[in-house]
């Protein structure tokens, strides 16, 4: 598609760089707001959103070397540019972000919940930068949606097949986290019990994640049938849903509604 946004001579800037950064700002400005309305300090959150990006990339690419292992070439442009696997990123920064907010003593559901909208525009952002970089490509298909792609630069960078229609695995992914962002922002305006949010997004997110899983292209083998990110997903759905059962079950109810800006 479009893998380099500015190019001269050797140098070049990543289309997928920029659209991770510009995703993680609009994630930032998200959580940063719904922080602010439910009394969150402000301050922790930005320092929070910092560190969780940070460990997010490590687990992504860490998760991403043992899928490839022991065949991925690490300090090569192409692994640069690829996406990693979110799941990985995920794991990891939801370990740093409880071990963060308990050293400061911070509410982890409450913050959790400010978090999760965020990371879902964050996400969808990102998927729009895997499909100009050609990278996290679905299976070919010959259904009256599937993209062809051309450009020789994002087969050298990632190995995308080109003149071959694929599942556009990056929109379907980019369209559901697109959506539920938009509905996590709608719901955590509502008055809502601290971990509901979270809950939500971990079910609905992981649910989606695995059926689009089907379209896309491994090179690792499966597991019973399963990719590794399929498994991850499947226990991540279990995590949210248990967080939801418990929070149906809990007894009083105390209602979270966020604080008026």
């Amino acid at each position: 598609m479009f893998p380099k946004l500015i190019s001269h001579g050797s140098f070049y800037l990543p289309t997928y760089g920029v659209l991770v950064a510009l995703g993680f700002l609009a994630g930032l400005a998200v959580t940063v707001k719904l922080a602010r309305k439910s009394a969150l300090n402000a301050e922790l959150i930005t320092n929070l959103c910092v560190y969780v990006a940070l460990a997010g990339l490590l687990g992504a690419k860490l998760l991403m070397i043992a899928f490839d292992w022991p065949n991925v070439q690490v300090f090569s442009v192409g692994f640069l540019q690829a996406a990693g696997v979110y799941q990985g990123g995920l794991a990891l920064a939801i370990g740093f972000a409880f071990f963060y907010m308990r050293r400061n003593k911070m509410p982890f559901l409450q913050t959790a919940d400010a978090f999760a909208p965020g990371v879902a525009v964050g996400h969808a952002v990102g998927r729009l930068g895997c499909f100009a970089a050609g990278c996290c490509w679905g299976k070919e298909c010959h259904l009256p949606w599937a993209i062809t792609f051309h450009n020789p630069e994002a087969w050298a960078l990632t190995g995308v097949p080109l003149e071959t229609p694929l599942h556009p695995a990056q929109l379907y992914e980019f369209s559901t986290e697109a959506l539920l962002f938009a509905f996590l922002y709608w719901r955590f305006n509502k008055a809502h019990e601290p971990g509901m949010i979270l809950g939500l997004y971990l079910v609905i997110s992981s649910a989606a994640r695995f059926l689009i899983e089907f379209t896309r292209f491994h090179e690792q083998g499966l597991v019973m049938g399963l990719s590794i990110t399929q498994w991850i997903a499947i226990a991540l759905a279990v995590a949210g849903a248990a967080l939801l059962a418990r929070q149906r079950r809990s007894a009083p109810r105390v209602s979270s509604r966020p604080v008026p800006a």
